[in-house]
């Protein structure tokens, strides 16, 4: 299905959506009567097939490649949005990355890798925020998903640069969502261990059922677990601003 600019279906924007927690929350918007805008940065194939899942459910879907930490990138993103469907309703902030070092390796966490973090982590978000707030401000009411983590409260997680970046997502959330207010609503989703390709195949290391199996609901997310959350607070959250919500099976306990 075909984006119709004359349409009155709200529209949804996933960053990072080509597999995941961001295609679950795709394809949820979908089921919930959205058009969907998928974003992605490197997995093309993976893109399209979300693309393909999301029309399948009956929603007009757009596909665009976008580096998030580019800022001008970002801005030609927008514009095809709003040339294709003339609004936006909700932003899903999910695009995220990382590299794995340990945090007593201190010499290992590089300049580069920080700015490649905070580049897509924090920065990233800003960008999106700031260049889709003229159309969430213009219609019915907006709203902000920014999806965090727990390492971003915990200080523990897959590098120091990493929690950092997901601990400064959670301020700015705060700040954004004074700035957007009262139009736009913003608040982030900050999980736990999900069961996901980035664990999986993030370390070799990693034992996930290690991870949560003190906790006191001992199981990891799915992405669907985290995309009900984003849901939730995209849609069914008329009086939520500036939170950050914990799907992390009582990890923060």
């Amino acid at each position: 299905m075909k984006p119709d600019s004359e349409s009155n279906r709200p529209v949804a924007l996933v960053t990072g959506s080509a597999t995941g927690v961001g295609r679950a929350c795709a394809l949820q918007f979908a089921a919930r009567g959205y058009d969907v805008v998928v974003n992605y940065s490197r997995s093309a194939a993976e893109a399209e097939e979300t693309a393909n899942h999301v029309a399948s459910a009956g929603a007009a879907v757009l596909t665009l490649r976008c580096d998030v930490s580019d800022d001008g990138a970002v801005g030609k993103m927008m514009n095809q949005i709003e040339s294709e469907f003339g609004r936006l309703d909700a932003l899903v902030n999910n695009a995220a990355m990382t590299h794995i070092i340990d945090h007593d390796d201190l010499p290992g966490m590089t300049e580069s890798m920080w700015d490649q973090i905070l580049g897509v982590n924090l920065k990233g978000p800003f960008f999106v925020t700031r260049a889709a707030a003229k159309l969430l401000v213009a219609g019915d009411g907006g709203a902000v998903v920014n999806v965090s983590s727990v390492a971003g409260e915990t200080g523990k997680g897959s590098s120091i640069a990493y929690c950092a970046s997901k601990a400064g997502l959670n301020t700015m959330t705060k700040s954004l969502a004074r700035v957007l207010a009262p139009k736009v609503r913003v608040n982030a989703v900050c999980p736990g261990p999900i069961d996901s390709r980035w664990i999986r195949e993030g370390n070799p290391d990693w034992d996930l059922d290690e991870m949560v199996a003190t906790l006191p609901v001992p199981r990891a997310s799915i992405p669907s677990d985290i995309a009900d959350a984003v849901l939730f607070l995209a849609i069914d959250a008329g009086m939520i601003t500036g939170q950050l919500l914990s799907v992390d099976g009582g990890q923060t306990l």
